[in-house]
């Protein structure tokens, strides 16, 4: 996705065929060396450049004429975040992925660029020597471009509706323009209101509402929980977000902002409690256990879940032994299909799913598997999650 600079864009439209051209824009040989070779053993990519600053990306844009940069934060002559709205001028469908290491202050820079048009960061491990680090950097790195340059394949641009702003403190409360992904497309569409909508809502009363999410999730969930206020100040509200550590504690300042309630990492063994957003630390599952008479987080260092640590099915499948069929749960914008067996989970306990649209959505990957798997009781674009779960959580069960 990108934002829609004013004027028009010199570059020619991306093309419709053959595979994405990527332009490597890194300081360090060494990271412009491996993400070479990852790009080059895919058939459906290839180099287009490496560039060793954001001045030469910049400048050589037209001749290169890519489809996504993976574009790093520091470097001489011009920085990332520099470079990035100038790219965006030049050509403003450009899919750019930041690259980072975790640090605070490169994770601020990241969360500002994707604020600025950025599709989506990734962190670079510290070391290419760990091994399991490089795996996961390799992984993530290719599944971005592939799933985020798929749009170039797709339809032109649907415009989201612009985000109010929380505070002046929170640079995400600004929505890029979001593009149709590629993705498995819906069974049926409601004629009159263009919603799929394949199994009725729970009878059950909600007691807490748990959120999933993945690629555009902190946009999306900036948007929505400006819209919740009147839910967490009764129920307590999960989130699991797929992002590294540093990012998530970043994360979390934004949401408490934007919403106006606590809002925080969680901790191993806090009660579970109405009026408070409790987020997946980057590095951890966060499931829920009963604590006595109370719900407590219990988070777990164990493997990855659907390629994620944090994932959302862990969180979403441990909460029903707790609240039972009491949940509703959201699935948000997002590579892959975590949170897709979870749901099931929850639907067949009695609880309900609810999955944002593919036209809102930056990936229709983890919501349109909820949705392909016939397990929603609504698919709603982004602007109008937020009204319907106050709605039910309010009484309402159609």
């Amino acid at each position: 996705m990108s934002v829609a600079f004013a004027g028009n864009s010199t570059m020619s439209p991306s093309r419709e065929a053959g595979p994405l051209r990527v332009m490597i824009v890194d300081d360090s040989v060494v990271i412009r060396g491996l993400i070479s070779r990852w790009i080059g053993a895919e058939h459906d990519m290839e180099v287009a450049a490496s560039l060793r600053t954001g001045l030469e990306a910049v400048n050589q844009l037209e001749r290169i004429n890519p489809d996504v940069a993976v574009l790093d934060i520091e470097m001489p002559e011009l920085d990332g975040i520099s470079a990035l709205p100038q790219l965006l001028a030049k050509k403003r469908d450009l899919v750019i992925i930041m690259a980072s290491t975790l640090t605070r202050r490169n994770a601020e820079i990241s969360f500002k660029a994707l604020s600025l048009g950025a599709a989506d960061y990734i962190p670079k491990p510290e070391s290419t020597r760990e091994t399991s680090a490089a795996d996961i950097f390799h992984h993530d790195l290719i599944q971005k471009i592939r799933h985020l340059g798929a749009r170039l394949r797709r339809k032109p641009a649907v415009s989201s509706p612009p985000l109010a702003p929380a505070s002046p403190a929170a640079p995400l409360a600004r929505a890029p323009v979001v593009a149709r992904p590629a993705a498995p497309a819906p069974a049926a569409h409601a004629p009159s209101s263009g919603l799929l909508s394949t199994r009725p809502f729970s009878t059950q009363a909600p007691k807490v509402l748990l959120i999933g999410s993945s690629t555009g999730g902190p946009q999306a969930l900036m948007a929505l929980v400006t819209e919740l206020g009147p839910v967490i100040d009764r129920f307590p509200v999960l989130i699991t977000q797929h992002m590294p550590p540093t990012f998530t504690t970043i994360l979390a300042e934004h949401l408490a902002r934007s919403s106006r309630k606590p809002a925080a990492e969680a901790v191993d063994g806090e009660p579970v409690k109405p009026g408070r957003i409790y987020l997946a630390p980057g590095g951890k599952h966060m499931r829920v256990v009963r604590s006595g008479a109370e719900a407590a987080i219990a988070l777990d260092d164990g493997p990855a879940v659907n390629f994620c640590k944090p994932a959302v099915d862990p969180l979403f499948t441990s909460a029903i032994d707790v609240w039972h069929g009491n949940i509703l749960s959201v699935i948000l914008t997002g590579m892959g299909s975590d949170g897709m067996r979870g749901g099931k989970d929850i639907v067949a306990a009695g609880g309900s799913v609810i999955a944002q649209d593919e036209a809102s959505s930056v990936v229709w990957g983890m919501p349109g598997a909820a949705a392909n798997a016939g397990i929603c009781a609504a698919i709603l674009p982004l602007n109008q999650i937020g009204a319907k779960v106050n709605r039910l959580f309010a009484g309402d069960r159609t």
